[in-house]
């Protein structure tokens, strides 16, 4: 209960018409138009682009319709930029002819409404065994088992998630994936996967699950961490490789990155799920990296900024992608339950930038 006194540093023509955006604006010099990722919305509408705005003159219209759209506008040239929290396929690499930048950090995860119960535990099995159909009821006794203490009801467990093409979807469906091989075999992860059929109910966009579960007792689905405040839910806390129970916090999230500093060449960071380094036998202390072990955040993840290798307006993509991943924009972010970029993504970031 300690850590939850913690304050939280907290087809084409239809993807076209949910997406309709002013192709120009009447203030400013310039404008950019994107549209994609629910995550990194708040981010970019609340924080980047009135920021942007107020420093240079210039407008950048972003609309929240979801990873998968985003994907498709940016490879249709209908948008200046996409925003996906999952990295690119092969495929919409080579479809696209993009590239792909870590701009923004966060995490996605685990919410519920279960009458009564204000705190609880979950692992990486018992989520892919909930959104199998394998556990039904809120006292089955693998959940019991995790949750010492707690009075859990005889209710139906009802899984949602997201009917659309979501990097939310992505990242939880890799964790279920590197933690459960049923789960792998059967459904793997993607941003748009084949939920076990008559399991649940789907909701489109962030805002969508989340209306969903605050209105259905009994309710567990997955949200950006930014939207368990928003909507006022609760969240579970999920066991990581070390064992223990962690939440979307700041220094959690921070911690699973600061695991992963391997880039690769089209700066993709997966960050998922980082391993537990068991101490050697008669070690008296944790190692650094031990220690952020302990803490990383399981479903932590980067969100990506999707431009064309030649974009029409590179000048002023540049300016603004600069523009967002400097340290003090980055800061900004805290209040919206986003971390600031470790060093590594924000030189990635830097060269791709550079190379528009």
């Amino acid at each position: 209960m300690r850590r939850m006194q913690v304050v939280r540093a907290l087809g084409a023509a239809a993807v076209a018409a949910a997406i309709a955006i002013p192709a120009s604006s009447a203030f400013g010099s310039g404008s950019l138009n994107g549209a994609g990722s629910s995550l990194v919305a708040p981010l970019v509408q609340q924080v980047f682009a009135p920021d942007f705005k107020s420093s240079t003159g210039n407008t950048v219209n972003y609309a929240s319709v979801g990873s998968g759209a985003g994907i498709t506008a940016i490879t249709n040239k209908t948008v200046d930029f996409g925003a996906s929290d999952a990295p690119l396929t092969s495929t919409q690499i080579s479809a696209c002819g993009c590239v792909e930048i870590a701009w923004a950090l966060s995490a996605t995860g685990p919410v519920f409404n279960v009458p009564g119960v204000t705190h609880l535990n979950v692992s990486g099995p018992i989520l892919a065994a909930i959104y199998m159909g394998q556990i039904t009821m809120w006292n089955d006794p693998q959940i019991a088992k995790i949750n010492k203490g707690v009075t859990l009801p005889a209710m139906k467990v009802v899984p949602v998630y997201r009917s659309d093409g979501s990097g939310d979807t992505f990242a939880f469906t890799e964790f279920l994936s590197h933690s459960d091989s049923a789960w792998a075999k059967a459904v793997g992860f993607s941003t748009a996967v084949q939920w076990p059929s008559g399991i649940g109910t789907g909701a489109k966009g962030n805002s969508g699950v989340a209306g969903v579960v605050s209105s259905t007792p009994g309710a567990i689905g997955y949200v950006s961490t930014f939207y368990v405040r928003e909507n006022k839910l609760v969240e579970a806390s999920v066991e990581n490789n070390a064992g223990k129970f962690v939440y979307p916090y700041i220094q959690d999230i921070t911690a699973a990155a600061a695991l992963v500093t391997k880039v690769t060449p089209n700066t993709q960071i997966p960050i998922v799920n980082p391993a537990w380094t068991k101490p050697k036998k008669g070690q008296k202390t944790l190692t650094k990296t031990e220690k952020l072990q302990q803490i990383a955040y399981p479903i932590s993840t980067y969100t990506y900024v999707i431009v064309q290798s030649q974009p029409k307006q590179a000048s002023l993509l540049q300016q603004f992608l600069t523009f967002a991943i400097s340290a003090a924009e980055q800061a900004k972010g805290n209040k919206l339950v986003f971390a600031p970029l470790p060093a590594q993504a924000v030189t990635a970031a830097t060269t791709a930038i550079k190379g528009l």
